[in-house]
């Protein structure tokens, strides 16, 4: 779950999970003087009105998307990525601060960037109205939004336009869409229901921002437009082709993630219905159905993570492939490798595959430290993202220690529960054991921002 905080201060996170923020300015020297090493390996791609949709202010612009009807029915869609390793030459200094790094860290007040602004925003990102190196794939879809065909190659691209979510939205509503997406709410469904024909699991988690004046905060979902939702199934598209790619070539990087067991499906449908849902079938199917703007529908979804668990890396060269059950598929990292550090290893490893090539020396020399550096920083970043999600509840409740909230007891135990709070949308301990599915009042009897926690107690005072 994304959390916008900007009225709070988390450099104390950063300090105690050492995550680093800056980078020596060596690196900002280095980062800014690197240049396309594959500029003569390109076709040119520049004739493609490309277009970059993310939140609003963003510069480290990872994908391009343009998507057309195709002949004789179906869908081309082309997704140009940001080519890092065209600029990261294996032995550089940037490099090795990258594998130890792993991927961006996401502070809600400022990201700890993977690699310098100079590179990650300036001359690696898909900005509008300038050339940019890309690895372009090519998607040929049949009308039911179905692969029937893929290509990735290095490419010169030129985006035309930096979109926002927020704007395209609006313009989905008032029938304005930019041209070069103007079938992404179509395709997207078409993956969408895809999706559900694998039986995967989507979360679909909303955005919590803080508001307030300095002296008290409120947490405000944000909404999740069904845009978000479209694009996300490009890039998911891309790294289900990519790890296709992968496997029936017996090399490369997948992201896994194991099938969850009957107790913990028979444990989230006990909490969704504590909620007020009925989970009788599908998961996935349901899950798709929930509307995740509203609170209930972001703790259904937040409690659907507890689905998705024991996610990691396997490097095909080791280890046999392993699908990815949220995905129901095999599946690779490909799309953000301004982010995350396997991406620029993963889409060198499919370059090679359609080019009929081997796989580059310093991809096979990497890997094992990639996979390795992936799992820490993941983990790092789950953490980190807890704690702020922490600081952030316990510091707007602060001022409300000894008042009642409305809530719903989503598990019991003999003297304990973990109860759901409607408004501020929180979960959290109680102190205390109603019935499960109880909609009660709760007392607020515990908000330290220091200790990062918040408690409640029933029956309410």
């Amino acid at each position: 779950m994304k959390l916008y905080a900007a009225p709070l201060n988390f450099r104390s996170i950063a300090r105690e999970f050492d995550v680093r923020t800056t980078f020596v300015p060596e690196l900002h020297t280095e980062a800014s003087q690197l240049q396309d090493r594959f500029s003569q390996l390109r076709i040119d791609a520049r004739s493609v009105p490309f277009v970059t949709i993310d939140p609003a202010g963003s510069k480290d612009l990872d994908q391009a998307v343009h998507i057309e009807s195709r002949s004789g029915g179906g869908y081309v869609v082309r997704y140009a990525i940001a080519d890092v390793a065209a600029f990261v030459d294996p032995d550089s200094a940037v490099a090795d601060e990258s594998l130890e790094r792993g991927q961006t860290i996401y502070l809600p007040d400022e990201p700890a960037r993977l690699h310098p602004e100079e590179l990650s925003e300036g001359s690696a990102s898909l900005l509008p109205d300038v050339d940019r190196p890309a690895v372009l794939w090519t998607f040929e879809l049949d009308e039911r939004g179905e692969v029937d065909s893929a290509h990735v190659e290095r490419a010169l691209v030129r985006s035309v336009a930096r979109l926002d979510y927020e704007g395209v939205h609006k313009d989905m509503q008032a029938g304005s869409v930019h041209p070069s997406i103007a079938q992404l709410e179509e395709v997207g469904q078409l993956r969408q229901q895809s999706s559900l024909r694998r039986h995967a699991i989507n979360l679909r988690l909303p955005s919590v921002r803080v508001v307030g004046d300095g002296d008290t905060f409120e947490l405000v979902i944000e909404p999740r437009h069904p845009v978000m939702d479209y694009n996300s199934e490009i890039s998911l598209l891309t790294g289900m082709v990519a790890g296709r790619m992968m496997v029936d070539a017996g090399v490369g990087f997948l992201r896994t993630l194991g099938p969850a067991d009957e107790g913990g499906e028979a444990e989230f449908r006990r909490e969704a219905r504590n909620l007020g849902y009925d989970v009788a079938g599908d998961i996935g199917e349901f899950l798709a159905g929930v509307d995740a703007d509203t609170p209930r529908g972001m703790a259904v979804m937040r409690e659907a993570q507890k689905l998705l668990r024991g996610s990691g890396y396997v490097d095909l060269s080791e280890k046999q492939a392993e699908v990815h059950a949220g995905i129901g598929g095999f599946y690779s990292h490909v799309t953000a490798p301004l982010r995350r550090l396997i991406d620029r290893y993963a889409n060198e490893v499919c370059l090679a595959i359609c080019a009929s090539e081997d796989v580059p020396e310093w991809v096979e020399r990497d890997a094992a430290r990639v996979i390795k550096t992936m799992g820490r920083s993941s983990q790092l970043a789950n953490t980190v993202e807890k704690a702020c999600l922490h600081l952030t509840e316990a510091t707007a409740l602060e001022p409300w220690v000894g008042h009642n909230f409305d809530g719903v007891t989503l598990k019991s135990g003999e003297d304990a529960a973990r109860v759901f709070i409607v408004d501020p949308p929180v979960l959290a301990p109680s102190a205390g054991a109603p019935e499960e599915g109880a909609e009660t009042k709760f007392s607020l009897v515990r908000a330290e921002p220091g200790a990062r926690e918040v408690g409640f107690a029933w029956p309410a005072d």
